[in-house]
């Protein structure tokens, strides 16, 4: 399915699964539906599963948008105690919309909980309180972690065995999505290396792309430094302060600033991918954390510091393309509408000799040096792999059989996607162009309500 054929769905006001491969275009389709509810009128709940992944979108944490917070179980009396929130109550009543982001690592257990939340405090008995709901992610990609239910819980009937994934969720088979799942391609611009990614998705990577792969167990170049991602965050520290300790000159230091409810400033904080305090060197290597609005720089792009202005004393960065660049500290935030209720600002900077793969999840490398030895999680190594744009600007410090495997579940799950979406896209395609138009106006009309 086409981004405009995905977003004609959206704009009916059905509920939606949003999918497809790394770089197929999943961001900018709900940028495009965003901005066309908002133009119309409505403004959508934006959320996403992780901290991380909320600070790209200026949203909540679903956790924190529907008041369950990191319960991870919702008893009668806990769901009595979000009813006494008011701006829980507001907020979760005036929605129309409502997005999450990341969907692979919220678990079954965590969305039936925002369902029970929606369905008591709309008083309507229909799947997440009868808004419109829209999955946006990709199970290949990492997975939640759960953890054992207890017998205090809501009575949630299970008609699987317990599963860690969303898509088991009694609130998502009643919701019943419709799934687009993307098929472009927009971040990969390499044939073998799309062939690589696409048997990983299969579950079966032949001994011949295994061969590829391995080629790419080597050294890069010394005249480039590349971004290390590792799986274990005591590697990504240990490399970036050794090799900052190595440059001479005493560092500059950016502190972070902040202003709005403390509770959000800290969620920001703890999530935003630059760092509270950011200390920086001549020659120091550096990853942009943030997209620019006027496409100077986009999440994931390296560059190194090449001095510090002497009028602003920010620091001018020269990018791996060969732009050179004074960086202007940033906002994030958390809003709902134009409301900005807590709000960080930055350099849209953090040390680049490493990472970990969970952190550079959505992001967009034009080159790393990827050490998948010690993978230990479905999904690590496609994550990290998926990061990259080409086979040349990938470079191997080793992987182990787990990095090249993926959730079995999954991979059984995702013919069915697969399917649904091929008949979702068939029924609009035979849809009377009058008809279809007549839908998303009737959904907008009903929204405005």
């Amino acid at each position: 399915m086409t981004q405009e054929e995905a977003l004609a769905v959206l704009k009916t006001g059905a509920n939606v699964f949003l999918t497809g491969e790394p770089g197929a275009g999943k961001t900018h389709t709900i940028n495009q539906y965003v901005a066309y509810l908002r133009s119309q009128g409505v403004e959508p709940a934006i959320t996403a599963s992780t901290g991380i992944a909320a600070t790209h979108i200026n949203g909540y944490t679903i956790h924190s948008w529907s008041g369950i917070g990191v319960k991870p179980q919702l008893t009668e009396y806990d769901l009595d105690q979000i009813g006494q929130k008011e701006k829980v109550v507001k907020r979760v009543r005036a929605a129309k919309v409502l997005i999450i982001d990341e969907i692979s690592m919220l678990s079954a257990d965590t969305l039936d909980m925002v369902d029970a939340v929606m369905r008591m405090l709309r008083a309507r008995e229909e799947a997440f309180g009868g808004v419109q709901v829209i999955f946006v992610g990709d199970f290949f990609q990492l997975p939640p972690i759960v953890k054992a239910r207890t017998d205090d819980t809501l009575e949630i009937s299970y008609d699987e065995p317990q599963s860690p994934f969303a898509f088991h969720a009694r609130a998502w088979k009643q919701a019943k999505p419709l799934v687009c799942y993307l098929e472009e391609q927009h971040r990969q611009e390499d044939a073998d290396f799309l062939q690589i990614l696409a048997a990983l998705r299969r579950g079966n990577v032949p001994d011949a792309l295994r061969k590829k792969l391995a080629v790419r167990v080597k050294e890069p170049g010394a005249t480039v430094v590349h971004t290390k991602l590792f799986p274990h965050n005591a590697n990504v520290d240990r490399l970036n302060t050794a090799e900052l300790e190595k440059l001479p000159a005493l560092p500059r230091r950016y502190d972070m600033r902040s202003k709005g409810s403390l509770p959000l400033v800290e969620a920001l904080k703890r999530n935003c991918l630059s760092p509270e305090t950011l200390l920086l060197k001549v020659g120091a290597k550096v990853m942009f954390t943030k997209n620019d609005p006027d496409g100077d720089y986009y999440n994931g792009s390296l560059g190194e510091v090449r001095e510090f202005s002497k009028l602003s004393g920010l620091p001018i960065i020269k990018l791996n393309n060969g732009r050179v660049l004074e960086v202007q500290s940033v906002e994030w935030a958390v809003q709902e509408g134009n409301k900005k209720l807590a709000t960080i600002e930055q350099l849209p900077l953090r040390l680049a000799w490493a990472i970990t793969v969970h952190k550079s999840q959505g992001m967009s490398l034009d080159s790393a040096v990827i050490d998948l030895t010690q993978a230990f999680e479905y999904g690590q190594g496609y994550v990290a792999l998926s990061r990259v744009r080409t086979l040349g600007g990938l470079y191997l410090m080793g992987f182990n059989d787990k990095s090249l495997e993926v959730h079995p579940e999954v991979l059984e799950k995702d013919e069915e996607f697969r399917e649904q979406s091929a008949t979702t896209a068939e029924a609009f395609d035979n849809l009377p162009a009058t008809e279809l138009s007549q839908m998303q106006e009737n959904f907008i009309r009903a929204a405005l309500l």
